[in-house]
């Protein structure tokens, strides 16, 4: 390994981590408690903007103009395919659509994993 590469991190012991399969945890030089919902209370309160995206159309400003209840406007996505579900313009999820006591809704069906 190169001088400019290296990290100068300490070595690695295997007695340095330990696996509690009780709380499913790995830590280092002692158990981490599992968090639960209620460590994260504090921000249960705090808005977020949630979107389920049925489709979308592209369509010329003179087009929009003209249209009037009952118009038919083409969405790219046929009936039954998954719509997208967005929090704070994020996609998180993948659903279908549901009708719950005369209401619509969305069910989520497929979670999306953030790539960071």
């Amino acid at each position: 390994m190169s001088p400019e590469n290296d990290l100068n991190l300490p070595p690695l012991n295997q007695a340095d981590l330990s696996f509690d399969q009780g709380d499913m945890s790995v830590a280092r030089s002692g158990p981490v408690p599992v968090k639960t919902a209620e460590d994260l209370e504090q921000v249960f309160d705090v808005p977020v903007t949630v979107s389920a995206v049925l489709g979308s159309s592209k369509v010329a400003v003179g087009d929009l103009l003209q249209i009037v209840p009952g118009a038919v406007l083409e969405l790219d996505r046929r009936v039954g395919e998954a719509i997208d579900i967005f929090v704070n313009e994020r996609l998180v999820a993948r659903g279908e659509v549901v009708v719950v006591e005369d209401r619509l809704g969305v069910t989520m069906t497929e979670i999306i994993k953030a790539d960071r």
